[in-house]
């Protein structure tokens, strides 16, 4: 099987690509810059420069076919995309330039994949979109499941024009996975290596009120459920990308604790996050989603990480 993976060199695809190549599937990274070097087996990199579009070079003096640049080439005998590709969500403060490269670098991006897909003549079968639970928008209430509505926030809105991009490959006969994740959890990046910093100083504790709900995920289980989603006819559409168990604030904080070997007494005031963070500490920090992966579940999907504890105690050995 060929997969193709847009922003296969971040936190999330760059484990997902080497995982798929070890399965001894042939794996090609688009990436925005020249990788030097010698890649894995069965793993190759491609420069694009998604821009929303894909020039056509002026057809051929016998009315042959329109040739499109090299990367599209790649999608004609793809049987998978993963498109992964985008800004980092809380990566910086939400200027409005900021606001601004989250959206056009995933609407371009999905944009010139979709593009591709609709001139290629063999299409993939299967695009897994990227998105977030950011989608359900900012609720500290019960729990959402693939069918609760879409919030108001600026996360939400950016997620459902993210998705919305990639509505047409369904139309082409693809059959079109919006993975919604939640926190992934790894040593190496997203938001546990901050969120632990505090607890290796000995003054970790819960933030803010602590009872906003952290939807999470380990990134073992991410990575197998996207890998099961590719290989599952019977997944389409939204499908959440998070532990069944989600846990509050001070749960986590308790639990990182425990893995840590450190206390968890001292609480970070609401303000003192926002003073940092700025807009992005209320919508990703301060407050919560329950987020439940009823998809998931419903067709036994099993994780290897159910639960905080064992989640966090394994990132951390």
């Amino acid at each position: 099987m060929k997969v193709l993976i847009a922003g296969g060199t971040g936190f999330l695809g760059r484990p997902l690509a080497s995982r798929l190549a070890l399965a001894q599937h042939e794996v090609v990274i688009l990436t925005r810059n020249e990788i030097f070097g010698r890649p894995a087996e069965r793993l190759r990199y491609v420069v694009w420069k998604p821009d929303g579009t894909i020039p056509i070079a002026a057809r051929s003096a016998g009315g042959g076919p329109s040739r499109v640049r090299d990367w599209t080439n790649e999608v004609e005998d793809a049987d998978v995309i993963v498109n992964l590709a985008g800004a980092g969500i809380a990566d910086e403060r939400w200027t409005a330039d900021r606001k601004n490269l989250l959206r056009t670098s995933r609407e371009e991006s999905t944009g010139s994949l979709v593009t591709a897909v609709r001139h290629a003549s063999t299409k993939p079968s299967v695009f897994i979109q990227g998105s977030a639970i950011g989608y359900y928008g900012t609720v500290n209430g019960g729990p959402l499941d693939e069918s609760s509505p879409a919030g108001s926030d600026f996360l939400a809105s950016l997620c459902v024009e993210w998705e919305a991009a990639a509505h047409p490959v369904a139309g082409f006969g693809l059959r079109l996975v919006l993975a919604r994740t939640g926190v992934v959890l790894a040593a190496d990046g997203g938001a546990l290596p901050r969120l632990a910093a505090p607890f290796r100083a000995f003054v970790g504790g819960p933030i803010g009120s602590g009872r906003q709900v952290i939807s999470w995920v380990h990134r073992d289980d991410w990575l197998s459920m996207i890998t099961w989603a590719i290989d599952t006819p019977e997944v389409a559409g939204p499908m959440n990308v998070t532990a069944p168990k989600p846990v509050t604030n001070a749960e986590f904080a308790r639990s990182l604790g425990r893995a840590l070997h450190r206390p968890s007494w001292m609480t970070t005031p609401a303000f003192v996050v926002r003073a940092a963070a700025g807009e992005v500490a209320d919508v990703a920090v301060l407050a919560g989603q329950r987020v439940l992966p009823n998809k998931a579940l419903s067709l036994r999907f099993g994780f290897r990480y159910p639960d905080v504890d064992r989640a966090l105690a394994a990132v951390v050995a």
